[in-house]
């Protein structure tokens, strides 16, 4: 890094930069209570209170994260939010058996992922540059797509999808981002993403596409209540199905921590490591308690450290703070509702692709002059990308394979790692 990256920047302007990393994150965190609580048929009532201590917990899991200790913590500038890998098998638990046995099934796999944290760690040395390499162009890339849909208005399935309007939004949104990056000066140039974002939505509102209602409709102050859908329950299939998400969830902030250790120029360890997955096992059981959901690493955040060039983690805490603010303030958090899907889509664009780039350069490191290397690389970003253009490929294969093998981050890992100790065995290897 160089000094300008190192220097701390003031509250003021932290707090800004909180904003925008909350505004990254935001629609991400939010649609996973939305489409449990509406595919369960929570009332009014029950989706406030979801979304809010949603928002709340989000903010918590990422200062679990941030501040390190003994015990728990990675200590990089990294932002929590909802597992979306979990949205269906939640879904299917609650259908089935009841909300508390959702609950119940969340906390026993962060207590599961608490306490493998150490053992988990040691797969560290399976991941060497040309592996770390592929997985997070693989995480940028697979992340695209969200973009670009968002950028079409969300829903493909909607006649206004791909509108000239919608396209406009998006367009207007990339130029905004690109303008500022490149020609403003200093701090204005590390909030581009910010500054897309207000004037995307601006424009949309003389296009008559916004509206305050979310804002009148919320409530002035909530509190967080454990257990608010009752006593959790416990059954040992659903337990056991989110143990598995919980792995997988593991398997990508793998991929996470290692892009932002890249990003950083800071050496990942296997200490780091274990302190990582124990914070996000303590997420996740404050996500059963209070009745929330399973967090993780967002990888969404990553591309935005990379674009703002401000890599300290005093913009994060101001993150987790604001979030915590408008969990318990409904109003505040409804500010960031209003915010069209097109314009999200837009700054995602420009953030996720960054993301990809970022894996390139760390494959620039590596030697394609050996074939091997070459094969490593296109089976896994070929893997990754066609299981999450085809998830369904899969629907043939036990629950239990389809829920691991539908993430193509998680395929890229599997097949980038199992074909470097194929290839190289233990000289493929990092000590």
């Amino acid at each position: 890094m160089n000094n300008d990256e190192l220097k701390e920047v003031s509250h003021g302007k932290a707090a800004i930069l909180g904003i925008q990393h909350l505004l990254a994150m935001y629609s991400g965190a939010v649609a996973v209570p939305l489409l449990i609580g509406v595919a369960l048929k929570f009332n009014s009532t029950q989706m406030t209170y979801l979304v809010s201590i949603d928002i709340f917990m989000c903010g918590l899991a990422t200062l679990l994260q941030l501040l390190r200790n003994r015990y728990f913590g990675i200590g990089l500038p990294v932002v929590l939010g909802c597992a979306i890998q979990a949205v269906e098998p939640l879904k299917m638990i609650g259908k089935q058996f009841s909300i508390g046995t959702m609950y119940g099934a969340i906390i026993v796999a962060g207590i599961f992922v608490f306490l493998i944290g150490g053992q988990f760690a040691r797969i560290k040395k399976l991941f060497p540059p040309v592996v770390t390499g592929s997985l997070i162009t693989v995480i940028g890339l697979t992340l695209i797509p969200i973009a670009v849909q968002n950028i079409g208005g969300g829903d493909a399935a909607a006649k206004t999808f791909g509108s000239l309007q919608n396209l406009l939004l998006g367009l207007i949104t990339i130029v905004v981002i690109l303008v500022i990056q490149v020609w403003g000066k200093g701090f204005i140039s590390s909030i581009a993403i910010l500054i897309g974002l207000v004037v995307g939505t601006i424009t949309a509102s003389f296009m008559g596409l916004v509206s305050t209602s979310p804002i009148s409709e919320a409530a002035w102050f909530h509190i967080p209540q454990p257990f608010y859908f009752g006593a959790p329950q416990f059954e040992w299939s659903s337990s056991l199905t989110m143990i598995i998400i919980a792995l997988v969830s593991m398997v990508e902030s793998t991929g996470v921590f290692f892009a932002l250790g890249s990003i950083l120029d800071k050496k990942i360890t296997s200490d780091d490591l274990k302190r990582g997955y124990r914070a996000e096992g303590l997420a996740v059981i404050l996500g059963g308690i209070f009745n929330t959901f399973p967090y993780t690493t967002f990888s969404q955040n990553v591309g935005l450290l990379q674009l703002s060039g401000i890599k300290t983690k005093r913009p994060i805490y101001w993150s987790a703070v604001i979030l915590m603010m408008m969990g318990l303030l409904p109003k505040i958090g409804a500010v960031a509702t209003i915010i069209p899907t097109p314009v999200l889509g837009g700054a995602m664009l420009v953030m996720f692709a960054m993301i990809s780039v970022q894996g390139m350069r760390m494959l620039f490191a590596v030697d394609f002059s050996d074939e091997r290397n070459i094969l490593i690389v296109a089976l896994a970003v070929g893997m990754g990308l066609g299981v999450s253009v085809y998830p369904g490929i899969f629907q043939f294969l036990p629950k239990t394979a389809q829920l691991f093998l539908g993430n193509g981050i998680v395929v890229a890992s599997i097949t980038s790692v199992l074909l470097n100790i194929i290839f190289k065995g233990k000289d493929g290897l990092v000590e």
